[in-house]
């Protein structure tokens, strides 16, 4: 796993060229990409969500589209649809923006929610249905959306099940003093896309995505992923608790945090780590919660102070 590691350091090097300060979120998208999964970018407007994934588009050689949702957007306007061709006389298909290796929806939340469900299908299935034919879709596939808070004007919640699709839930947050001088020392004038260097291409992603799958997880792992997702659904104050797709996100994402740290094995500090990020945005705090002024990260971060967690030795002792 060497390799892999080294090519995730010299992937955050790159990026950290405009996105001053982040490091621990590009590696989390890092994570979410070589794993095959999904990111959610959580914040307020203006500290780079977009910016930034354009820059992993760009240092990781994929084909790249970028959708503005907006409250007029329809589903065909993202999957495609059948035009008729006038020269031919037939109908032809036009394929959307979807069909590509790295889709940024953009603001996904001000879209009304019949359209943000258009990226179900795609998330899920990799593929999308066009007048009853699948389409499937560019390997690798990864959807980048970025919100704003709900509490401002012209924005719509997303469902749960939309959510429970999303890997990862990130929030970049603003720089410290020292970063956002740094970040206008770079890119106060403009941001150099084009001086960014691809370090990769979609092939040789799949291929990481292949060699990720044989990193070991021993059982002891695998237990506290269990028990850590079933304290969710128990002491009453989460109304919608974490289900097994959130088990399988902490073991897929746990195979490539430990490859981009140079391991074959996960450990339960891995899971540890991931949990905060992949857990919350699956649950809901409930009205009891609420009265104890919690909310779903409060309540997931008790659940892992409160839950032991197995000796990291353990996993090395039986890691393949």
């Amino acid at each position: 796993m060497n390799e892999i590691q080294e090519t995730s350091a010299a992937v955050v090097r790159e990026a950290s060229k405009v996105i001053i300060g982040k490091e621990k979120q590009i590696e989390l998208i890092l994570t979410a990409i070589f794993c095959g999964g999904h990111v959610l970018l959580d914040d307020l407007p203006g500290v780079g969500k977009t910016t930034l994934v354009k820059v992993m588009a760009r240092i990781l050689g994929c084909s790249f589209a970028r959708v503005q949702f907006t409250p007029d957007l329809l589903p065909s306007d993202i999957t495609g649809m059948n035009v008729f061709d006038q020269k031919t006389g037939d109908f032809r298909i036009l394929h959307g923006p979807v069909m590509t290796n790295l889709f940024l929806a953009d603001e996904i939340n001000r879209a009304i929610p019949r359209t943000q469900s258009a990226l179900l299908e795609a998330m899920e299935e990799l593929q999308v249905t066009i007048d009853g034919t699948p389409w499937p879709l560019p390997r690798p596939f990864i959807v980048m959306a970025t919100q704003n808070p709900v509490e401002m004007e012209s924005t719509f919640r997303l469902p749960a099940a939309q959510m429970d699709r999303f890997l990862l839930r990130l929030s970049l947050g603003y720089p410290s003093h020292d970063d956002e001088i740094g970040m206008l020392k770079a890119v106060g004038d403009e941001i150099p896309f084009d001086a960014l260097s691809p370090l990769l291409h979609a092939g040789e992603i799949a291929e990481i995505q292949q060699r990720i799958a044989a990193v070991h997880v021993n059982d002891k792992v695998l237990d506290y992923i269990v028990t850590v997702v079933e304290a969710t659904r128990s002491g009453g104050l989460l109304t919608l608790p974490a289900g097994p797709r959130g088990s399988r996100a902490l073991y897929r994402a746990g195979k490539a945090f430990a490859a981009i740290r140079g391991r074959n094995f996960v450990t339960p500090g891995d899971v540890k780590t991931l949990a905060p990020h992949i857990l919350p945005h699956r649950v809901a705090a409930g009205s009891e919660a609420r009265l104890l002024n919690k909310d779903a990260a409060e309540i997931v971060a008790d659940i892992l102070d409160k839950t032991a967690v197995p000796d990291d030795e353990e996993a090395m002792l039986h890691a393949t």
